[in-house]
């Protein structure tokens, strides 16, 4: 193989982070690496069905949907691990649920009658945690006066910051990024509560890959953290290591998912 392709499904801040993963592999590998982030999200995960991207960072409901196919084209390869002692060094995640700094919101259930705004309905963090929450509410979208999708976790937060919304919820590792690369946003928003922790989006890998390549690629990423070169690229994206990934892992998403569909609009 001459060169390796590498994408991300997820928020664009989190791009700089998956780029010095693929540039690390790219070289302990001595291949060509390509971090493939220039087309839409959804065509990234189309080419990583099809097997033209060999790598992907994505959404842990998005793995559930494709592992639960008849014929799955992905695999786990690894789950990251952030950092930030919030996580107590678990390859966990939360769904922050934020509000400007002068809201009068201070829960969850303060916020019936506010404008909702989500990132997309294919999302964990963003959508299906909140949607399952109305269930264990008996509640309904109706719950909200306006419900209105703006088609990224960054959209939602600066549409929180304008006024356009009163809350949203946000993957909690995009809000740490975006805190460390806007630090006056701490003066702006804060977080009224947290659902999770919850399996965190795990780096899957192409089953056309050959399977001495993928065992490979694995090891690289779970012996990361010993080598000084891949601590460096671990640190400049908020991550401490990589740990096994497991499918069992993930069956926390498939029930909170498939609790939450009486509620949830399809994706």
């Amino acid at each position: 193989m001459d060169k390796l392709i590498i994408t991300s499904c997820l928020a664009d801040n989190t791009h700089a982070s998956g780029r010095a993963v693929a540039d690390y592999l790219g070289q302990r590998l001595g291949i060509r690496t390509e971090f493939a982030v220039d087309i839409p999200w959804q065509e990234r995960e189309r080419l990583l069905d099809t097997g033209q991207i060999h790598l992907g960072w994505i959404c842990g409901l998005l793995y559930v949907w494709k592992a639960g196919q008849r014929n799955p084209h992905l695999e786990l390869l690894a789950a990251p691990v952030m950092r930030d002692p919030r996580y107590q060094g678990r390859p966990v995640y939360f769904s922050d649920i934020i509000v400007r700094q002068d809201s009068p919101y201070t829960s969850f259930s303060d916020l019936q009658g506010s404008c909702w705004v989500y990132n997309e309905p294919g999302s964990y963090s963003g959508y299906y945690v909140l949607c399952h929450q109305l269930v264990k509410l008996d509640e309904s979208l109706n719950f909200f006066d306006k419900v209105l999708q703006s088609g990224a976790h960054l959209n939602s937060l600066q549409m929180l910051v304008d006024g356009r919304a009163d809350f949203t919820a946000i993957d909690s590792t995009v809000l740490d990024h975006e805190l460390a690369r806007r630090p006056n946003l701490a003066h702006q928003l804060q977080v009224i509560e947290s659902f999770g922790p919850s399996p965190i989006p795990p780096w899957v890998i192409s089953l056309k890959l050959p399977k001495d390549l993928r065992w490979q690629l694995r090891e690289l990423l779970l012996d990361m953290h010993i080598d000084p070169g891949g601590r460096a690229a671990l640190a400049s994206g908020h991550l401490s290591r990589f740990v096994t990934a497991t499918d069992t892992a993930y069956q926390m998403i498939r029930d909170v998912s498939q609790a939450a569909r009486s509620v949830a609009q399809p994706a």
